[in-house]
């Protein structure tokens, strides 16, 4: 495929070969080329695509209209195209800085397809800024109150994942949406996303609190495990390690400190919660723990229903979302199976990620679109919550050795699954490129075998 020869030569730094057409490209259209391939480079980083996945499609679309020996630079916050015809011109350099960063998943696949539409010709500039343009006024495919509804699902089975019953379930169902409208609420004042998650992580430890001052028999932690599942950074985890992996430190380094500032918030609002709970004695932050996760086929279904549940919070296409809910069930199987068979989370946890990478990934390159509304749905089970929960329970409890052993799980778990996704995608790849030479070599021996020349002549 044609990304591929792009991806090889991103990863290689040789420059395209530039050709009679492109030294007749003029100046004005080569400022629109390189805005366009901006415009869409610039959502595309906006809704998580790795920064190697962003400068492939700017090499590719590009390249496709004739800018061959454009220089990219993409980074966490700013992506930068220079191009310069000859040693004697003076080169063009346009940039445009992400600002906000999306969760619009259907945008993304669009975005994505547009981008492959390019690079393999046949897409004017006209016809590309119309279906950009497009794209940016398509609504999200649900509405706000079912990514409300969706928001609650992922606390809901979270908390039945880690043994809190259907009660549990309830009640983080109820925190996840406070959480939401508290979020929402302060986002219109314009405060910073560090205290914006501290808050929105609050409802459910605020109300495991309560509800065991009040006598209900709960299973509290549950509940502060399924407020914890809403608001953890998995999406930004995944890109910051497929960064890392390949070549772009500088952007990775900014992901990480971005996953651990978003971590560092959840921690500091339930934190919070928690030792105020512990001065009005509260018994369930001392004494209870979370059910040992049981490999049962019926909680399957849960994770099922949970991977769904990410799906539509992230606006992820409808027809994904069958993939979403096997991927996630078969997510949870292998992490929880491969613990009762005697590997070490991490292992099993990285294997299972890897799996649904090299799926996700072949099925993407099949529907040439991200492989991000395949993936990141599918590892919601595998998302270290209980771990990030343990953690704080331990250090509100005095026992930081401990709670720092918690995290230290937690973060191993983190990278586990982002080394696993990255894994699969290169195995993906291959796969592909092998399936491609495969196809060639049998187009090749038909037509020998119909009496044709292998160079095409009779």
């Amino acid at each position: 495929m044609q990304s591929d020869e792009h991806r090889t030569r991103v990863r290689s730094g040789v420059p395209g070969i530039g050709g009679p057409e492109d030294r007749a490209v003029e100046p004005s259209s080569a400022a629109r080329v390189i805005d366009l391939a901006l415009r869409i480079g610039e959502l595309l980083l906006a809704s998580g695509e790795g920064s190697e996945d962003v400068e492939v499609a700017l090499v590719g679309m590009t390249e496709a209209y004739g800018l061959a020996r454009c220089e990219t630079n993409v980074t966490f916050t700013v992506i930068t195209l220079s191009y310069q015809p000859s040693l004697t011109d003076t080169p063009i350099s346009l940039e445009r800085v992400v600002r906000h960063r999306t969760v619009d998943y259907t945008g993304l696949a669009d975005l994505h397809r547009l981008a492959v539409d390019i690079s393999l010709g046949g897409v004017t500039l006209e016809e590309a800024y119309g279906r950009l343009a497009t794209i940016r006024r398509n609504k999200y495919p649900y509405s706000h109150w079912v990514i409300v509804a969706s928001l609650g699902a992922i606390a809901a089975s979270a908390a039945i994942l880690v043994g809190g019953g259907y009660r549990a379930s309830l009640v983080a169902f109820v925190c996840a949406i406070v959480g939401d409208f508290l979020y929402r609420l302060l986002d219109r004042l314009g405060l910073p996303a560090f205290y914006l998650l501290a808050v929105a992580a609050m409802p459910a430890a605020i109300a495991a609190i309560v509800l065991d001052r009040a006598g209900v028999h709960i299973n509290s932690s549950a509940v502060v495990v399924g407020g914890v599942f809403t608001v953890l950074p998995g999406r930004a985890l995944v890109a910051a390690i497929q960064d890392g992996l390949t070549g772009f430190y500088i952007t990775a380094s900014a992901r990480l400190l971005e996953v651990v500032f978003l971590v560092a918030a959840l921690v500091s609002g339930i934190t919070l919660v928690l030792m105020i709970g512990r001065q009005v004695g509260a018994s369930f932050i001392v004494d209870e723990q979370l059910a040992p996760v049981r490999a049962e086929p019926e909680y399957a279904l849960v994770a099922a229903a949970l991977g769904v549940s990410f799906a539509v919070a992230v606006h992820t296409p409808r027809r994904i979302l069958p993939f979403a809910a096997g991927g996630a069930a078969y997510s949870w199987a292998g992490a929880t199976y491969g613990v009762q068979w005697g590997l070490s989370p991490v292992i099993a946890t990285t294997a299972t990620a890897m799996t649904v990478g090299v799926i996700g990934h072949l099925i993407a390159r099949q529907y040439r679109t991200s492989a991000l509304p395949y993936v990141i749905p599918a590892i919601g089970p595998l998302l270290p919550g209980s771990a990030v929960y343990f953690a704080m329970l331990q250090i509100t409890s005095g026992d930081s050795g401990r709670g720092v052993a918690s995290l230290e799980t937690a973060v191993s778990l983190g990278l586990g699954i982002g080394a696993g996704v990255n894994l699969g995608g290169e195995l993906a790849r291959v796969i592909g490129r092998m399936a491609g030479e495969k196809e060639l070599v049998s187009r090749f021996r038909r037509r020998l075998g119909s009496g044709g020349s292998a160079l095409g002549g009779e």
